[in-house]
C-alpha cells in the first residue's frame, strides 16, 4: 500500500497544482490531506497564487477518485466543508495499512508529538504505530521521544514551508517504520 501524505496547501493554486502533478506521477493507493487546505490563516503570508476557488475543484476531483482521506486543520471552517465534496472536519482519522500498522492522521493542533511547536498530546497508540501530522510546516521523520515504539511523521508544507522546501510525504507499507516514510520536495518547475 502506497499513501501520499500532504499538509498545509493554504489555498495556493500553484502549489496545489504541483501536488496534483505529484499525485499523478506517484500513483498512490490513498491520498491523505492533513488539513489547512483553503485558507492561508491570519499568521501566514499569502502563499504563491493564493486562489482557494481554484484549489476547490482540484481537491474535489481528487476526492472523486475515492482515494482521499482528509482531516481538519486549525484553518478549516464550516464554509470549507460546504464547498468541498469530501469530509474534512474530523480532528483525526486512522488508517490501518495492509500489514496492520496503525497510522493516526491529524493536523497537529489538537493531537501531536511535541516537535517544532506542535501540541504535545499524543493519543494512546499501539506499539509500532505512527502519528502523522502537519501544522508546523516543518518536516519530521523520527521516533517520538518518551513513547517507545511510536513514530512521528510530518511531511512539511505544500505551500508555506518553514524549513525551506515545499514538500509532501510517501508512506509504503511492508517496510520497517523508519524506512516506510519518506519526504519528497516539490519543485517549482
Amino acid at each position: 500500500m502506497k499513501i501520499l501524505i500532504a499538509s498545509d496547501i493554504h489555498g495556493s493554486a500553484f502549489w496545489a497544482g504541483r501536488l496534483m502533478d505529484a499525485i499523478d506521477a506517484e500513483a498512490p493507493d490513498r491520498v491523505v490531506l492533513l488539513g489547512d487546505l483553503l485558507y492561508h490563516g491570519p499568521r501566514n503570508d499569502l502563499p504563491r497564487d493564493y486562489a482557494p476557488k481554484q484549489v476547490i475543484p482540484m481537491l474535489n476531483d481528487l476526492a472523486a477518485t475515492g482515494r482521499l482521506v482528509a482531516v481538519r486543520g486549525n484553518c478549516e471552517a464550516e464554509v470549507d466543508q460546504m464547498v468541498l465534496s469530501f469530509p474534512c472536519m474530523a480532528d483525526y482519522s486512522v488508517v490501518i495499512d495492509d500489514a496492520g500498522r496503525e497510522l493516526f492522521l491529524t493536523h497537529g493542533h489538537i493531537f501531536g508529538a511535541g516537535f517544532h511547536n506542535s501540541v504535545d498530546n499524543l493519543p494512546a497508540l499501539p506499539e509500532g504505530s505512527a502519528i502523522v501530522y502537519g501544522h508546523t510546516h516543518v518536516k519530521v521523520n523520527e521516533p517520538v521521544p518518551g513513547a517507545p515504539g511510536i513514530w512521528a511523521f510530518n511531511p512539511g508544507s505544500v505551500s508555506i514551508p518553514k524549513d525551506g522546501t515545499h514538500s509532501y510525504g510517501i508512506y509504503e507499507s511492508g517496510l520497517p517504520v523508519a524506512e516506510a516514510f519518506r519526504r519528497v520536495v516539490l519543485e517549482e518547475a
